[in-house]
């Protein structure tokens, strides 16, 4: 049986994220990963990082790559009946930028940094049921190996996602969940192709939304919008770049298309964020559309208040923040879904 501070389970961006705020405070974690290593550091998610979040992983002392390779956003173009506009953000509020960092890079950043400084991190490790909160003893029950295990820790940070058991140890008289599937999807596609503008580029058409974002100066983030249900495999690269252009209105450098999915868009929020012991973080608690680019930047911004709020415990035993933990990471997520929803 294992001993620690705090148990994290989930390996994504916020997991990770803040086992190293916490261990650059003097704060021991564990963090339990479900997936296996390769597939954790290969899956490919969004990386439009604002100024506040490039900053949190600077501060963790994990911003070294994302300076040196990132690509820079000082504005965004709005497509309307073919025009382009285009909204300059350093005439707007100044000098924060938009950084474009693929989430799969910060994650694999962080493994490494984690794994180099021998901290605990252990993946394929399927968390199964926490216990002890009622008893302000949490233990996480996980399998690893075949073998059950079990990790005491003081508090447990549950980074594991929509479909993760966190969110499921809180009772359910007590939790209140809002919902709202759209009545369409987003056709995504990975492409080797040189994004044909510099910045990001939001399409208004008829026919619907489509989005030019990148990953890389070599790999296109390409969207539109498509009816729930439709089959990616069915479309063929020159019918997605067609319909692409025809609502885009722009010509696009053409290339291979590595992946492809249809993703269904919905707003999801869960209340409270916080049970005794056991507090949420990131998807675990609440589900933006891709619109506004919020999602990761919402679980780092509850991460930092957490890593706050657990700092402020163990240095003068105050739980100030701890009890209002769910309270104010609320305020964010309500105000940035209604932005995300507005935007789509």
């Amino acid at each position: 049986m294992m001993r620690t501070q705090v148990g994290i389970i989930g390996a994504g961006p916020a997991g990770l994220l803040l086992a190293q705020l916490l261990h650059k405070h003097g704060i021991e974690s564990v963090v339990l990963e479900s997936r296996d290593r390769d597939y954790v550091r290969s899956r490919v998610r969004a990386g439009v990082q604002e100024q506040g979040t490039v900053d949190t992983f600077i501060e963790a002392g994990v911003g070294k790559n994302l300076l040196q390779q990132r690509m820079v956003h000082s504005g965004v173009f709005l497509n309307f009946a073919g025009e382009a506009h285009r909204l300059s953000m350093a005439d707007l509020i100044g000098e924060q930028q938009v950084s474009v960092y693929g989430q799969r890079n910060i994650t694999c950043d962080m493994i490494d940094v984690r794994e180099a400084a021998g901290l605990p991190l252990f993946f394929e490790a399927q968390a199964t049921r926490i216990e002890g909160l009622e008893e302000d003893a949490p233990k996480i029950h996980y399998t690893i190996n075949g073998r059950e295990q079990t990790l005491e820790c003081e508090f447990v940070a549950g980074c594991d996602g929509y479909h993760g058991i966190s969110r499921h140890a809180i009772p359910q008289h007590l939790q209140k969940t809002f919902t709202y599937e759209y009545p369409y999807s987003w056709f995504a596609v990975l492409a080797e192709a040189p994004p044909a503008n510099h910045e990001v580029m939001y399409a208004h058409h008829r026919d619907g939304f489509a989005l030019q974002s990148m990953r890389s100066p070599r790999i296109s983030r390409l969207y539109i919008q498509c009816d729930n249900g439709v089959d990616a495999d069915t479309w063929s690269d020159d019918m997605f770049f067609n319909e692409f252009e025809k609502r885009i209105q722009y010509r696009v450098n053409r290339g291979p298309i590595i992946q492809k999915a249809v993703a269904p868009m919905r707003n999801f929020i869960s209340e409270p964020m916080r049970y005794k012991r056991l507090f949420l973080a990131g998807d675990a608690a609440h589900i933006v559309p891709a619109t506004g680019a919020k999602g990761m930047n919402l679980a780092v911004a509850d991460v930092k208040l957490l890593d706050k709020a657990l700092v402020q415990f163990y240095t003068t035993g105050s739980e100030e923040l701890l009890d209002r933990y769910s309270e104010l990471a609320l305020r964010r997520v309500w105000k940035v879904s209604r932005f995300s929803w507005w935007a789509t």
